[in-house]
């Protein structure tokens, strides 16, 4: 007897949830009070009268079965089902004839729903795309582009020393507000979108981030991650690839470093400055070089200095002597 019991229920609920879905478009918009209260104004309250305009306004719906629109027109579709209904009442207390309507009803909100404003196609490769979303009369549900989260990776070869630009720019349309952007990196060169890799890059918030100048140290996937009142929209990837050699200053620099490290000095050798003598630059022009000629002018000038003082103290005591 349970098992019979139990069957028996799950056909029941199935029955009632094959027979609401054929009338699922006015059950998303109208309350059971609602649709009550008109039948009962044109029939009054006998069970069997109201079971038969209950039965006339199921069928009067059925066009509406498969019916499906933007989702953002809702509400506007629940203020016309209401402005239905009050209709409706207003033709009962006239005494009017609910089989035409029912009809008549059906007929003006199929109409208005021909008539909304159409969602948007879904764009892909990527994305939760608001605005694409699609609300279905069957079910009283809704849906959304079936388009995963994370976005294709976008190669990008820049030349060392340049500029890296990553614009998080979608190609649906986001709201209108509460959008934040978030930036990722994962760093070493490698080439992922496993969010495992990835660190916050701090102080970038804008849908706009800049290296410059770049190096081959900012190689590896950077990750912009859009998001709406704090749930992702889209993560997008852009792979960062530095291609070019090193400038030719620290080309030189590192070979002068090898050459540093090749080198060992012996016991016995002491390496010292070269520091030419006068005659030595006398007799070799070819070591007159910019340094040297200051050096020596340098010396001249202190010589000069010098043979002018001694001669002034020899001419000081001279006169010294004479006026003593």
């Amino acid at each position: 007897m349970g098992l019979v019991a139990l069957v028996g229920s799950i056909v029941l609920l199935f029955l009632l949830i094959f027979r609401a879905s054929t009338w699922a478009c006015l059950l998303c918009f109208t309350t059971y009070d609602e649709r009550l209260l008109v039948c009962q104004m044109f029939v009054g309250r006998e069970a069997s009268k109201i079971r038969q305009c209950r039965d006339a306004l199921e069928n009067a719906f059925k066009g509406l079965l498969h019916t499906k629109f933007n989702y953002d027109e809702r509400s506007y579709l629940h203020d016309e089902f209401t402005r239905m209904t009050v209709s409706l009442q207003e033709v009962a207390t006239v005494h009017g004839s609910f089989w035409q309507a029912f009809r008549s009803a059906a007929a003006k909100l199929k109409m208005t729903i021909e008539h909304l404003k159409k969602a948007q196609a879904c764009i892909p490769p990527c994305g939760v795309q608001e605005k694409a979303r699609i609300f279905h009369c069957r079910g009283c549900y809704s849906t959304i582009c079936d388009l995963p989260l994370d976005c294709p990776v976008q190669d990008m070869l820049v030349n060392r020393g340049d500029q890296a630009l990553f614009s998080c720019i979608v190609a649906f349309q986001l709201p209108e507000s509460e959008v934040t952007y978030s930036w990722k990196y994962a760093e070493g060169g490698v080439r992922t979108r496993d969010v495992s890799y990835f660190r916050d890059v701090p102080g970038a918030h804008g849908y706009l981030a800049r290296i410059r100048p770049v190096h081959p140290r900012h190689s590896g996937t950077f990750s912009c991650v859009i998001l709406h009142d704090q749930r992702p929209l889209a993560r997008l990837y852009f792979y960062l690839n530095v291609t070019g050699g090193p400038p030719p200053e620290e080309t030189e620099l590192q070979v002068t470093f090898r050459e540093v490290m090749r080198w060992r000095p012996q016991e016995e050798e002491m390496i010292r400055p070269w520091r030419p003598s006068l005659g030595e630059l006398l007799y070799r022009p070819q070591a007159l070089t910019l340094d040297n000629l200051f050096l020596l002018a340098a010396t001249a000038a202190l010589g000069s200095a010098t043979v002018t003082v001694l001669v002034w103290q020899s001419f000081s005591l001279t006169l010294e002597f004479v006026f003593s």
